[in-house]
């Protein structure tokens, strides 16, 4: 009896759509927080006991729900606003460009830790407990 073979399937004719290239979403993901950037400024060294409780409160918080559902959020809760770059009085760092959108939670009442998102991973830069960082309005 001859073995039989199996054909592989011809490649359809016409258009050939490849597969999604580029970036794919991450706002079904939790986020994640790195603190490498963080300003000696604007740092937890700064930031009084009850600061860094609440701090560490807000990073907890915040890592339990999606980012989809972070940028849905009401900015005075686990939301987040958009701040833009030349509204900022600190120094901002070189591997940034002028295009990338900073962003501010609260995390001690209303004083918010602001940085950048890239992805899932959330870079707090400043700690602007004091209110000096940007024009508050």
């Amino acid at each position: 009896m001859p073995k039989k073979t199996i054909k592989s399937p011809e490649p359809p004719k016409g258009k050939f759509q490849r597969p999604h290239e580029g970036r794919v979403s991450t706002n079904k993901n939790k986020p994640l927080f790195g603190l490498e950037y963080l300003d000696s400024t604007y740092s937890l060294k700064a930031c009084t006991q009850p600061e860094k409780a609440a701090f560490s409160d807000t990073l907890h918080k915040l890592a339990q729900i999606t980012w989809g559902d972070i940028m849905n959020a009401d900015r005075h809760g686990v939301g987040c606003e958009i701040i833009p770059q030349e509204q900022i009085h600190g120094s901002i760092p070189h591997h940034l460009t002028p295009e990338v959108r900073m962003l501010a939670f609260r995390f001690c009442s209303k004083a918010p830790m602001v940085g950048y998102r890239e992805d899932r991973i959330f870079y707090v830069i400043w700690l602007d407990r004091n209110f000096t960082l940007y024009n508050h309005s």
